[in-house]
């Protein structure tokens, strides 16, 4: 109890809506979350502790995006030059659409702190979490830009490993996480995914390019649609099949396949 009385009074004190806030803060101390001028999308966002923190992080030229079916009050002259709040559900295309608009484009980063409302039956509450999870994540690789970053609250379970491994085909690594202001008796965690891929081409993938050009490391330079490939030993003009080696946000690296 002497736990969640100093996270609730940590926040009463220091002017935050939930005690929340301190669980953001520490995701973002941990992993990174947010740097100015992001624009940040919160999902289930009600009633607003989580959206306070990111307008912290982001700074006045960044822009804070709350969504939640609920209206969330207004927050005054501190945050409100740069959080806007869309009432609406996450998951219909229409209410997607306005985030873009306001987003003016791709965002960031996404977060979601969303739990459902709890049964006390363990299985279907972790279920429930999993689900809604799931479906911030979808939203999240709807809207993130290339490089963007997703966190979103589960509980421990069964369903959750499932879900980790498809978010880990889709950004350069996912890490679970517990912050300290989550209370110990909570099954709690938090899934954080950095960098988001959109690459055309898989790790594993072979597939055959041709060498446009050779970059400063001396590696061969092919496009793959438009996404550039680092071919290790290849040179210009040389028609290769290669392997996906590895992948960055922006770029990847292969090595040719010996032909038998």
């Amino acid at each position: 109890m002497a736990r969640k009385d100093h996270w609730y009074n940590k926040s009463k004190q220091e002017g935050y809506r939930t005690r929340a806030a301190y669980k953001l803060k520490q995701l973002d101390r941990k992993e990174g979350l947010f740097g100015p001028g992001n624009t940040v999308v919160d999902l289930g966002a009600a009633p607003g502790g989580w959206l306070q923190v990111a307008a912290e992080k982001v700074g006045e030229q960044g822009t804070v995006i709350g969504v939640d079916f609920q209206r969330i009050k207004d927050f005054g002259d501190q945050y409100d030059a740069h959080i806007e709040t869309i009432k609406g559900d996450m998951t219909e295309e229409k209410t997607k659409e306005r985030v873009k608009e306001v987003a003016g484009g791709e965002v960031d980063v996404v977060i979601s702190d969303m739990a459902p409302n709890m049964t006390g039956e363990y299985n279907l509450d972790h279920a429930r979490s999993i689900h809604l999870a799931r479906q911030a994540y979808e939203v999240a690789l709807d809207v993130l830009d290339t490089g963007g970053d997703f966190a979103v609250k589960v509980f421990e379970g069964q369903d959750l490993p499932p879900l980790q491994k498809e978010m880990e085909a889709e950004f350069q690594y996912v890490r679970l996480t517990k912050p300290e202001a989550s209370r110990d008796e909570s099954s709690e965690m938090y899934l954080v995914a950095k960098h988001r891929l959109t690459a055309p081409v898989s790790t594993g993938d072979v597939l055959e390019v041709t060498i446009e050009d050779v970059g400063s490391e001396g590696d061969g330079v092919a496009k793959v649609e438009d996404f550039t490939l680092f071919v290790d030993g290849a040179e210009k003009g040389q028609t290769l099949t290669v392997e996906v080696t590895g992948l960055k946000p922006r770029f990847g690296f292969a090595k040719p396949v010996d032909d038998e």
